[in-house]
């Protein structure tokens, strides 16, 4: 029961944040690009969600700057996201916020370069005797 009641929270909160930065971001940092908010995992007792955030970065970007960028960015409007969170979602208390990066992305598109440089053949295209 309390697993459905956490992914539940987590979908909430994520619905709160992203329109918290859609409506309600005033910093640069956050309003000036493209930020998903690709998961949250909430503790057991609910009083923490670990936010975790993938921004778009531009090819001549460096990715790093950026991500500091826009973590900095989710500091400095962890208050005023809780409140949003705590005003859209009736909680007696609201979990502290955690950002962190998703770089499940990145990780990704490592493993596809990989495994593009390998020679994988084809089970159809061996000899019969092999």
């Amino acid at each position: 029961m309390a697993k459905h009641r956490q992914g539940r929270l987590s979908e909430e909160i994520k619905k709160s944040i992203s329109s918290f930065l859609i409506n309600g971001a005033k910093d640069p940092r956050l309003t000036s690009r493209i930020i998903s908010i690709t998961g949250v995992d909430v503790t057991r007792d609910g009083s923490y969600a670990t936010v975790y955030v993938s921004p778009v970065c531009l090819s001549d970007e460096d990715k790093q700057l950026v991500y500091a960028e826009v973590l900095e960015g989710f500091e400095r409007a962890k208050g005023a996201l809780r409140s949003k969170v705590a005003r859209d979602i009736k909680l007696r208390y609201t979990p502290e916020l955690i950002f962190k990066l998703d770089s499940s992305m990145d990780y990704g598109r490592h493993i596809d370069s990989i495994l593009e440089t390998l020679e994988i053949r084809d089970m159809d295209d061996e000899p019969e005797g092999e």
